[in-house]
């Protein structure tokens, strides 16, 4: 899976996981090259395309899943300037991505995972639906009795000098965080094209 992972990076010519930072950093050309070559100039429509690819894999989410956001985005904003802002705050506001921007999960997926096992209370309410929608006041914890699972037994001293993004408190004693403000593009830094991906579905 991991190696499969590090293919997709080397692929769109971008690191998207964490883990694959040592692979492509030894590695930054497409599989099945010995050598970093000249690549070929990609035309616009392909370009659109990789865009998309980079930031629907850095999400982890599924093409039709990814597709509606996008959609959801230009129904509401069109082709203006804030279309990339509005997007970002969707996808950063999955309740997936906001326990792996706490520090909870390694990688999204990770987190994915464990929204769907139930490790995780919303306001005090058990939520197992990883793309559940978070908003400003919203508390997220972990569940007790998770506490002392395996998973969770060294989070204490993970969380030790991590600091999380600028729109969620985390309180990393009780392990409980609050959103208390708007994602950003620029805090989020996607290392995408922006205005290709709206391009490519704009088409």
């Amino acid at each position: 899976m991991q190696q499969a992972k590090c293919k997709i990076s080397r692929r769109l010519g971008t690191n998207l996981f964490p883990k694959c930072e040592k692979v492509f950093a030894r590695r930054p050309y497409p599989p099945g090259l010995k050598k970093k070559k000249p690549s070929r100039q990609l035309s616009e429509y392909g370009k659109e395309v990789r865009e998309k690819q980079k930031l629907k894999y850095l999400y982890n989410l599924r093409e039709k899943q990814f597709g509606n956001y996008v959609k959801k985005i230009l129904a509401v904003r069109g082709g203006t300037a804030d279309a990339a802002q509005s997007l970002i705050q969707l996808l950063e506001l999955r309740l997936d991505n906001a326990i792996f921007r706490l520090g909870f999960a390694s990688t999204r997926q990770q987190a994915r995972q464990m929204v769907s096992h139930g490790h995780f209370l919303v306001n005090d309410t058990r939520t197992t639906t990883p793309s559940y929608h978070l908003r400003k006041g919203d508390v997220v914890s972990l569940r007790s009795q998770s506490k002392n699972k395996t998973l969770f037994k060294d989070l204490g001293s993970r969380l030790k000098g991590f600091q999380p993004p600028a729109w969620l408190e985390l309180d990393k004693a009780n392990f409980t965080a609050k959103v208390t403000g708007d994602p950003s593009l620029v805090e989020a830094t996607p290392p995408v094209e922006m205005s290709a991906i709206f391009e490519f579905y704009s088409r």
